[in-house]
């Protein structure tokens, strides 16, 4: 009996993101996020490319909706569109959901159109899954520590720029991405 119950803790300490680690730091602080390879190999990746030939560095978030989410990794600090790999397959039916604190990749209305942008969501975005709008929107992983840094993203004040809407007036710029595990 002790023992059932010593091995039912064991796999519920289990995390469903235990991957590697990427470690963000922003000219507002840092945060980490936890990767899932397992549900979502494409896009971790993927996502690992861009991590890994430091391109997300010098790249900023450029659009942040308070109650919604904080996206970024497509654009530098003139607000041009920076290098892409090819697009890749949309693994949102990966069981994953758009909950708080989830990264996700972005995409065009195409399913199968994401490339380097991510968000990270400020809430649970039920509306994101696949089950709630196929083809939904690809969960790889968790911000595991700095979800502070995130919140206090959506709290600065946003902007138009040209055609974009919910640019933040300072910039928040990725300053140096790093691979932990």
């Amino acid at each position: 009996m002790l023992r059932k119950a010593i091995l039912s803790l064991a796999l519920l300490s289990c995390s469903v993101w235990a991957g590697p680690k990427v470690a963000f730091e922003t000219t507002l602080g840092s945060f980490t996020v936890e990767l899932n390879e397992e549900k979502a190999p494409i896009t971790v990746a993927n996502f690992l490319k861009y991590v890994e030939d430091g391109s997300y560095e010098g790249t900023i978030f450029h659009r942040i909706i308070p109650g919604f989410m904080a996206q970024g990794g497509g654009f530098n600090q003139d607000m041009q569109m920076v290098k892409t790999y090819a697009p890749i397959k949309n693994e949102g039916n990966n069981g994953l959901n758009n909950d708080r604190a989830t990264i996700a990749m972005a995409r065009t209305n195409a399913p199968n159109s994401a490339t380097r942008q991510f968000f990270v969501n400020l809430v649970d975005n039920d509306f994101l899954n696949y089950g709630a709008r196929p083809p939904g929107y690809a969960v790889f992983g968790e911000v595991t520590e700095g979800f502070d840094v995130i919140q206090k993203m959506a709290q600065q004040p946003t902007t138009t720029v040209g055609r974009m809407r919910d640019v933040p007036e300072t910039q928040i710029v990725i300053t140096k991405t790093t691979l932990l595990k």
